[in-house]
């Protein structure tokens, strides 16, 4: 698999989808394109698996027999059906049965059978409530066979269906079967809906270089993370995961075996859903993740509720990405709530600070907390000024980095990263100005990959820089003592301690006085000469 294959498969499956969505809308064709692109994930992840499990007993078929080969093993052997499925389930964590393999349903699709439309409705429920050895009931809840939308009688939906599947199979055809490059598709595509949603988008996905921002952060060694990158992270939490990419970013970053277990939650169903496919997508086995669909506000997960801090749930890392000030509903039950009640509830107008605390209580004492927020939480008042005291005080706010304008789909505004710990090692906090680090693009701006390492090397490193960008502008990075933000009333606005500005040079105001009295004299000089040639002119004079 090369950079190039993910980048023209990525885009060959996003040209499909354009051409093939007609009048149904992104949002909605997005649905059934990722499914079928996770079907495709799982069967071929499932017939690798079963072929090495059946060795010399795989079937090997005539090129014009177009039969699923585990079609025709089943079909032979009836009786070690359960024994074979047995051991998938131990090795792969999973079964699929042939019919609802995707071999044999492009199959159907080539031959417009008209079955194919019921096979897929079965297939998916096969997989929500059978193929795992946990549930994933409502997986495709949001994929609606029956819909309008494909066609009116179930013939025009089947028909659609046939051209839908086959033109995405032909597509993917002419790419290697590597798992990796599906899981990279996937994204590609989550990325390219998001774009074309607009500020939907938001809700579901962060892109992927503020992504390696996050987890560059959180893999680092929690008390000095000029020490490198932690050998292992127990729990990682993201309690507004949306699509899944930052927990998939921390993932990737710390490798398969330095993660012990995923942990996901987010309210709105059709993303869930996204975020449940893409973990096992990219190979993350059941077993390793949990996803949880509910409100995090309202902290609606069980496993988040004990309050016995022996036996409360923490993380070694803490990610999120959670809606901009979004209004929320704070009642008495939550000013007494365990995550803030000692801190204060957010105001209604902005859920900011709630979700931050949420993430914050169940941060491990030697973890690390990155999360993205609005730069209003920085220096608003009221509420929100208390809450940012308190942290301040108890030392847990270890860095404020400031990143470029319009870098979200869901936003122009620029955003800032703060990172938080409840054991710090460092007395300051440490501000990092990227405002003007970024590479200007049409529609929106992007960070390259010098810039990740940029901002990531100076949070390491805690440098102190102030450096001329190649677009003239400066990037600066600051430590600041709580002293110095306590003479700022708690303010953290990131200008005031490490401002992109460049400073005027000092004006001597005498040396400026004496320039003008100097002009002003020899310009009454002149005026004096040039009259008196008026004068013998017998010219009226200048004033």
């Amino acid at each position: 698999m090369t950079e190039q294959d993910q980048i023209r498969l990525g885009k060959v499956l996003w040209d499909i989808a354009d051409q093939l969505r007609g009048s149904m809308n992104a949002d909605d064709f997005r649905d059934y394109m990722l499914a079928f692109l996770f079907l495709r994930y799982l069967s071929d992840n499932y017939e690798e698996a079963a072929k090495r499990e059946l060795g010399s007993d795989w079937p090997q078929l005539s090129a014009e027999d177009r039969r699923a080969p585990l079609a025709v093993w089943y079909e032979e052997n009836p009786g070690d059906i359960e024994v074979f499925e047995d051991q998938m389930r131990r090795k792969v964590h999973y079964v699929i049965k042939p019919q609802f393999l995707w071999s044999s349903i492009a199959e159907k699709a080539r031959t417009q059978d008209s079955e194919l439309l019921s096979t897929l409705k079965e297939g998916f429920k096969f997989i929500e409530n059978q193929s795992f050895s946990q549930s994933f009931q409502g997986l495709f809840s949001e994929i609606n066979l029956d819909s309008e939308k494909l066609g009116k009688t179930y013939k025009q939906r089947n028909d659609r269906l046939c051209t839908i599947i086959q033109t995405i199979h032909k597509g993917l055809a002419a790419f290697p079967t590597d798992r990796d490059l599906l899981g990279d598709a996937y994204e590609y595509l989550i990325g390219q809906f998001a774009a074309g949603s607009g500020k939907k988008a938001g809700e579901f996905y962060t892109p992927q270089p503020i992504s390696s921002i996050l987890s560059g952060i959180v893999s680092l060694d929690a008390q000095d993370p000029a020490n490198g990158r932690r050998e292992k992270l127990g729990n990682v939490l993201d309690f507004a995961c949306g699509s899944g990419s930052l927990l998939l970013n921390v993932r990737r970053r710390m490798g398969k075996d330095g993660v012990g277990k995923l942990y996901g939650q987010e309210k709105n169903i059709t993303t869930y859903n996204l975020a449940r496919m893409n973990m096992l997508l990219h190979g993350v086995k059941d077993t390793e993740f949990e996803i949880f669909h509910g409100d995090s506000l309202r902290n609606e997960w069980p496993l988040l509720h004990e309050m016995n801090p022996a036996k409360k749930v923490e993380f070694d890392a803490v990610v999120a990405n959670p809606p901009f000030s979004l209004r929320w509903e704070p009642t008495e039950d939550l000013a007494n709530d365990f995550r803030f009640k000692d801190y204060g509830l957010a105001p209604k107008s902005a859920a900011d600070f709630a979700f931050l605390l949420h993430g914050f209580h169940f941060l491990h004492k030697e973890g690390t907390m990155a999360i993205i927020l609005p730069h209003g939480v920085l220096f608003r008042g009221n509420a929100e000024a208390k809450i940012r005291q308190k942290l301040l005080s108890d030392n847990n706010i270890d860095a404020v980095i400031g990143l470029a304008p319009n870098l979200f789909y869901s936003t122009g505004i620029p955003v800032c990263i703060l990172v938080l710990k409840k054991c710090k090692k460092f007395d300051d906090v440490l501000f990092i100005n990227a405002a003007e680090l970024y590479e200007k693009g049409k529609r929106q701006n992007r960070l390259l990959p010098e810039h990740i390492e940029k901002i990531l090397d100076t949070y390491q490193y805690r440098r102190e820089v102030s450096e001329t960008l190649e677009n003239g502008a400066l990037f600066v990075s600051r430590r600041v003592s709580l002293d110095e933000i306590k003479a700022n009333d708690f303010n953290l606005n990131i200008t005031r301690y490490a401002s992109t500005s460049r400073q005027e040079p000092d004006i001597d105001l005498a040396e400026v006085h004496r320039t003008l009295r100097d002009l002003s004299e020899k310009s009454a000089a002149a005026r004096e000469r040039h009259n008196a040639f008026l004068r013998e002119l017998g010219l009226p004079e200048l004033s």
